[in-house]
């Protein structure tokens, strides 16, 4: 399947820079994929579109300051670090620009003040493909609390605006001990505590999964067919809390809804490896990659916002409803001007 298949024209002045004042203001494109219904709407309403006993299931990763600038010690050459996935301890795989800098053995100063010994260090114990490095970091003190101080948000790089409030690139329930993603869960930034709240009292059971968001979910693809590409491999882990409450919509045949494309991948992960067998509390890692011909097995609907072209995010929503419906939903997107990517508009597809 060729991957201009799943390409569109978008005028740049559609990605959005900044996240609007109030989350819920978002507009909401609601899409039947079975009578092909478009209608526009508000945020706001979401809870309109929902009914009681459904199942929202909802990323609950923690976005760290995963961007990183420092110095090859050696040479006092610059150096981007985008860090990616925890391995192990004080060991993560980053992505480095410009990666032929930065070889095994390099050893990398961050957070250098005149006169004083570097905040971090981190030496290359590892080459990967397409810049990834293995850095095993060493520093006094708190590691997270150091990545504060010295990280930056790692936003997307068509956002060129200056985020103020790192808050507005985490979603309200993004739990402070399931840090580690490199980018938001975007679909989820469009909910309040009260929209939330609302939601709870009408009876629609709210379910939390962790799907730290890496190179697999943003990386591009450049091979010519869909088939040919790969993906990175990001860590998921579904409670127990939340197996037993799909069990029970399930049998129930209530509907499950996942909030982002991160949410419905980890939960189609679970349930292709289960096939069938009751939901359980999982941890791992998933490269699922969803696209035409993949049967979903658990969701049934979808919440996400409005992708990049020819991206495996468009792919898996038109494995959802189908590529030509979401395309003609996206050029319909375009012509009544809803903004696009991270701080962009929703789409609700059911």
């Amino acid at each position: 399947m060729n991957v201009d298949l799943f390409d569109f024209d978008l005028p740049e002045q559609l990605i959005a820079q900044k996240p609007l004042q109030e989350r819920t203001h978002a507009r909401l494109f609601a899409l039947n994929k079975t009578t092909k219904e478009m209608k526009h709407d508000t945020f706001a309403h979401f809870i309109d579109y929902l009914q009681e006993g459904d199942v929202l299931v909802l990323n609950n990763t923690r976005v760290i300051p995963a961007r990183l600038y420092g110095k090859k010690r050696e040479t006092g050459a610059h150096g981007e670090c985008l860090l990616l996935r925890n391995v192990e301890e004080d060991s993560w795989e980053a992505l480095i620009k410009p990666a032929k800098r930065f070889k095994v053995g390099t050893i990398i100063d961050f957070g250098i003040e005149e006169s004083q010994s570097p905040l971090l260090t981190a030496v290359v114990t590892e080459e990967k493909e397409m810049g990834l490095r293995t850095l095993r970091f060493s520093y006094e003190g708190d590691f997270e609390a150091i990545l504060n101080q010295l990280g930056e948000m790692p936003l997307p790089p068509y956002i060129k605006e200056r985020l103020e409030d790192r808050e507005r690139y985490q979603t309200v329930y993004a739990a402070s001990d399931q840090a580690g993603s490199a980018a938001a869960p975007t679909a989820g930034l469009h909910f309040t505590p009260a929209l939330l709240e609302e939601i709870k009292n009408k009876g629609v059971h709210i379910a939390y999964v962790t799907l730290h968001v890496g190179l697999g979910t943003f990386r591009p693809v450049s091979a010519n067919t869909v088939e040919e590409h790969e993906m990175h491999s990001e860590y998921y882990h579904v409670p127990a809390e939340t197996a037993a409450i799909l069990n029970d919509a399930k049998s129930q045949s209530r509907r499950v809804i996942a909030v982002g494309t991160t949410s419905c991948r980890t939960l189609e992960t679970v349930a292709s490896k289960l096939q069938g067998e009751p939901f359980k509390e999982m941890s791992g890692s998933t490269d699922i990659f969803m696209y035409p011909g993949y049967s979903f097995k658990l969701v049934d609907a979808l919440l996400t916002n409005f992708h990049l072209p020819k991206s495996t995010l468009v792919m898996l929503v038109s494995a959802f409803a189908g590529r030509e419906l979401v395309i003609d939903a996206y050029e319909e997107a375009i012509r009544e001007q809803y903004r696009f990517f991270s701080f962009g508009d929703a789409m609700f597809i059911f």
